[in-house]
Formats: structure tokens, C-alpha cells, sequence
């Protein structure tokens, strides 16, 4: 098996309601637990940004559901890369509500301080996505 890490964002569309954020975490941990997939997802008013970590075929699965989800738009792969190990072991997945994204932590990964991930490079945001995950409790 060769072991990949994903990370994406996108923009919430009009069809998103905030009761969807539930739905989507809960499908998500059911989903990536049957098939051995980890992540993080981290989610603020506007923004969705998101690491999945698994197989390359599970990973691709998933990402192609993703992209037919029309309760986000815009969605953009910041960063793809073959892994030794996975960051987010722990959690099929784990999530980080927009309160525990803070300005200093956007700021030492961004050019400011404004969580805007499609302004990050994918190495930025997946840096993001690691303090981040310092700040929860698996």
C-alpha cells in the first residue's frame, strides 16, 4: 500500500447549512474508520481546509466524492504528496471549529493573519493543519 496525504480547500456554496457540518463529520468518521483513512478537517464561516491520509486509492475515493458534494465549491488541491507516515493516526477525523483558529497561528503559516487557505501554499496549510491538530484533544 502506498501511503498518501491530501490537502484540499474549498468555499462553502449556498446549499451548505451550518447542520451540515455535523452530517459531513459524521459520515466522514464512518467512512475513513471502514477504510483505514485519517485526517483533519478544519472549518471556519467560509472556508473548508482538510487533510486526508490513507491509501492512494482510498484517498482518490474520497476526494472524488468530495468533488460532487455541492455543499462546497471552489475546490482546490493545495498540497499531494507520498508518505512515510500519517500526521492524524488518531482521528478518522479529527476537526477544528474556525473558534480554535487563531491569528497567530494563521500568521506564522500565511501572509496574514486572515484564514484564507487558497492565499497558503500546500506546505503552509498542511503545517496549519499540524499546530492546529497540537491544539485538540484526540
Amino acid at each position: 500500500m502506498i501511503l498518501v496525504r491530501l490537502v484540499y480547500v474549498s468555499t462553502v456554496s449556498e446549499k451548505f447549512v451550518p447542520s451540515d457540518l455535523e452530517d459531513i463529520l459524521n459520515i466522514a468518521n464512518r467512512h475513513n474508520n471502514i477504510n483505514d483513512v485519517s485526517g483533519l478537517l478544519c472549518f471556519s464561516n467560509k472556508y473548508f481546509l482538510q487533510c486526508l491520509e490513507g491509501s492512494r486509492s482510498q484517498v482518490n475515493k474520497i476526494y472524488q466524492k468530495i468533488l460532487k458534494d455541492e455543499r462546497h465549491k471552489d475546490i482546490v488541491i493545495l498540497h499531494y504528496e507520498e508518505v512515510a507516515d500519517r500526521e492524524f493516526e488518531n482521528w478518522s477525523m479529527g476537526y477544528v471549529p474556525e473558534s480554535s483558529i487563531t491569528a497567530p497561528i494563521i500568521l506564522k503559516y500565511s501572509s496574514t493573519k486572515t484564514f484564507n487557505p487558497y492565499e497558503m501554499t500546500g506546505q503552509g496549510a498542511f503545517m496549519l493543519i499540524s499546530a492546529l491538530k497540537r491544539n485538540i484533544k484526540s
